[in-house]
């Protein structure tokens, strides 16, 4: 049992961003895109997106890439050959700032500041065994 999970932690690679200033529902518009994707094609579709949050994503994606390089050194074919893909892209919510703005007659308004945490986890597709 041990060993199984060992070999499965070898194969993942995990990226992590912490106190994106970005609110958390912008984050995930642009992160449900990505779920599931091959790697290259992931980030095929964050270049060529209009969203801000995009660009921070393809930097994470990136850097979960090279995570998982320096784990699977001897599996540098699964890269190029597109079986690498994100299994799992979490966006959580981060801690939110609380600013004040003037209000009309002498009030105040509050204005949050909101953050996000994102995690992505980069897997191997199974391919099934070809019997001769």
């Amino acid at each position: 049992m041990a060993d199984r999970l060992k070999e499965i932690k070898s194969r993942t690679a995990i990226a992590k961003l912490n106190d994106v200033p970005t609110s958390p529902r912008k984050m995930r518009l642009v992160a449900d895109i990505i779920r599931g994707q091959e790697v290259n094609h992931a980030l095929d579709i964050l270049k060529y997106s209009k969203k801000e949050p995009a660009t921070r994503l393809s930097k994470l994606v990136r850097s979960a890439i090279a995570n998982w390089e320096s784990k699977n050194e001897d599996n540098r074919k699964e890269l190029e050959n597109g079986n690498v893909y994100i299994q799992t892209i979490m966006v959580d919510e981060g801690r939110t700032l609380k600013r004040i703005r003037t209000a009309p007659q002498g009030r105040a308004a509050r204005i949050r500041k909101r953050s996000n945490h994102v995690t992505i986890v980069l897997g191997v597709k199974n391919q099934p065994v070809k019997e001769a």
